[in-house]
């Protein structure tokens, strides 16, 4: 008999590891506390609060990244805010409770849709429904406009701390780039860990790990910029250092997919690579090479031309292509997007309509406070920020661990002071916190009780408590009735962008079989004649490893869920693994095209399996309509030569 817990209860168990982040920690401890205290001692305490509640959930948004990433993680979800504050207060002045919840549902079901675009996108979507429901529901004595700009003054006070203060990672070459440099070092310490991982069973974690390297250091060189290119040497030779990475990891992948060990000096290199980018010097000597197969020839070439990006630093392609309007909008009102906005809107409309309902019936006594129901609803409806049944236990746990913590300090703190105490240690405590939505949700339930104490109301510990318990079992109910057409659509919209990038780059990998190969002087002049190509072929396996492994995230999401709802994603797992190893097979080949212009019959038999098991699982119990490539492989096997 099995002791391990179900999944949802294990995910909920779950914690986050690594070591503390200390600047983020310092900039938490900086941001709420002076910022409430400011406006105390001018007389504004009431817009102190809201740039207060504006910096706490600017910090939740505070992750470990570059400053360039910070500014879109943390400015976006702001301005949303500020938007859903200005909506949220002359809705709540100028409508009756009725309209004001079929309004606040209308915007819940946007947002929702919103959030399936991406963590940005979820991120702005949270801030729109929270300061929707605060700007209706707080009785503040501003106007709109005016709650709206100390809301947006308050994530930009925290925004403006991320970008001037510096980081251990800004003290090495340009202070502008902190977490750049590492991310960068850290593909090339994954490239090296995937080659000792060759031909044993943890390469395919490797192989995992070194994509979500690569997705860490693009996301980190793309954030927005004042130029279109890259403005400083520095940046140019980060960039450099991290295309030199793709061929590298390109061939590393082939050699995993082989599966025959490589000598254990294969990876020396890559992780004299990585202390290079850290520390901003140059490579030094590198292993000798060791060419004997395609794949071990591709490797030793990688590190060659790596070598000469890194002294020459002219800058590099990132292969990234922006998403176009199309593929926005595809995102909201697909079937993911659907579902989610469903989701989200039933159950923030809910929360509304009997929070109004409490509040008109005077259920909260003299305070209007009725805003906390619904924000509560949003942090555990939100499908991409955990299972449904984990987050209503931990933010049950957390609220009452909080509520209970701050009943005891409101005991013995002096008013205001340190109540504004509170804040600023709770406000430094949020990064630490963000490991485990529990301890979150204690955290933010301390400085959101201080907060409403320094606004003029009494101590409310009993009625949070109270209100999120009520939250927690509307979002239960309500997430788990069924909805209009198939469930599961966020999954099956992840699954079906995972096989159209799969799809996308083994076509363009088989086609260059078709491309004839110059010979001259009996040697064979396949660089000149394929670069362009190549470079699209890595943008194309970027995309395709990047797709997959956001539906190996929200395939895990999905089975953490009750059983009432996993069971729409059952089987999803096997076709995100099939495709996985459809595209390290195309990896593969494409190597072994650039080191003979051929493909083997192992690879083309391998192609034509896995392509047969992906077309068999599609047609089980999640359907999701994959294309399979219609390139014919049995004619793939020769190029064409054309003498020069």
């Amino acid at each position: 008999m099995s002791l391990a817990p179900p999944p949802w209860l294990a995910h909920a168990l779950r914690a986050q590891r690594g070591p503390i982040p200390w600047n983020a920690v310092a900039r938490g401890a900086l941001s709420a506390g002076p910022l409430l205290l400011a406006a105390v001692l001018a007389e504004q305490t009431s817009l102190g609060v809201v740039a207060a509640i504006a910096a706490m959930l600017a910090g939740i948004n505070d992750r470990p990244g570059s400053r360039r990433v910070s500014v879109r993680r943390i400015g976006v979800p702001a301005l949303a805010g500020a938007v859903g504050m200005v909506v949220g207060t002359y809705a709540g002045e100028y409508v009756g409770a009725v309209t004001l919840t079929v309004l606040l549902t209308l915007v819940g079901l946007l947002a929702g849709g919103v959030s399936a675009v991406g963590p940005v996108a979820s991120a702005a979507g949270t801030q729109l429904l929270v300061a929707s429901a605060i700007g209706a529901g707080m009785p503040l004595p501003e106007e709109g406009w005016l709650r709206a700009v100390a809301y947006l003054g308050g994530a930009c006070w925290l925004l403006a701390l991320r970008l001037v203060l510096p980081t251990p990672g800004a003290l090495t070459g340009d202070f502008r780039f902190d977490g750049e440099r590492e991310a960068v070092a850290e593909v090339y310490d994954a490239v090296a860990g995937l080659l000792d991982a060759v031909g044993t069973e943890h390469a395919t974690a490797r192989r995992v790990a070194l994509t979500a390297a690569l997705d860490h250091a693009q996301d980190a060189l793309t954030g927005p910029r004042l130029r279109r290119y890259a403005s400083s040497a520095a940046e140019r030779r980060l960039h450099a250092q991290y295309a030199a990475a793709l061929p590298l990891a390109e061939a590393a992948t082939a050699l995993a997919w082989a599966g025959e060990a490589v000598p254990g000096r294969a990876s020396a290199g890559p992780r004299r690579l990585a202390t290079a980018v850290r520390e901003n010097t140059h490579t030094g000597p590198l292993p000798a090479p060791h060419r004997s197969g395609p794949a071990l020839r591709a490797l030793d070439d990688a590190l060659l031309r790596a070598a000469e990006a890194f002294d020459r630093g002219r800058g590099g392609d990132l292969h990234t292509r922006r998403r176009t309007v199309r593929d926005l909008l595809r995102s909201v009102f697909g079937a993911g997007g659907r579902e989610y906005g469903l989701r989200v809107a039933l159950c923030f409309g809910a929360s509304v309509a009997v929070a109004q309902a409490l509040h008109h019936s005077h259920w909260y006594g003299e305070h209007a406070h009725w805003y906390w129901l619904p924000a509560t609803a949003v942090f555990l409806v939100k499908p991409d920020l955990g299972p449904l049944a984990s987050r209503v236990l931990c933010r049950a746990a957390g609220t009452v661990l909080g509520a209970l913590v701050f009943a005891g300090f409101a005991l013995v703190l002096p008013r205001p002071e340190g109540l504004i105490a509170l804040v600023a240690v709770s406000g430094a405590l949020i990064p630490v916190a963000t490991r485990h939505f529990a301890a979150q949700t204690a955290v933010v339930t301390v400085l959101v009780l201080a907060l409403v104490m320094v606004g003029g109301e009494p101590q409310a510990s009993a009625g949070r408590i109270t209100e999120t318990l009520l939250a927690c079992a509307i979002v239960l109910v309500v997430g788990h009735l069924p909805m209009p057409g198939q469930r599961g659509g966020g999954v099956r919209s992840r699954l079906a962008a995972a096989g159209g990038a799969a799809e996308a780059y083994l076509a363009h990998v088989l086609r260059e079989t078709e491309r004839p190969v110059r010979r001259g002087n009996g040697s064979a002049l396949r660089d000149t004649f394929t670069e362009d190509g190549r470079a699209l072929r890595w943008t194309l396996r970027r995309e395709a490893y990047r797709a997959l492994a956001e539906a190996r995230t929200a395939i895990a999401l999905a089975a953490a869920e009750l059983p009432a709802l996993a069971r729409h994603s059952e089987g999803a797992d096997e076709i995100v693994a099939v495709l996985e190893r459809i595209v390290d097979t195309t990896t593969a080949c494409a190597v072994h095209l650039d080191d003979s212009g051929r493909l083997s019959s192992e690879q083309v038999h391998r192609l034509s399996e896995l392509l047969g098991e992906l077309g068999r699982l599609d047609e089980g119990r999640v359907r999701v309509g994959l294309r399979l490539p219609e390139v014919p492989l049995a004619g793939q096997e020769s190029r064409r030569d054309v003498t020069a």
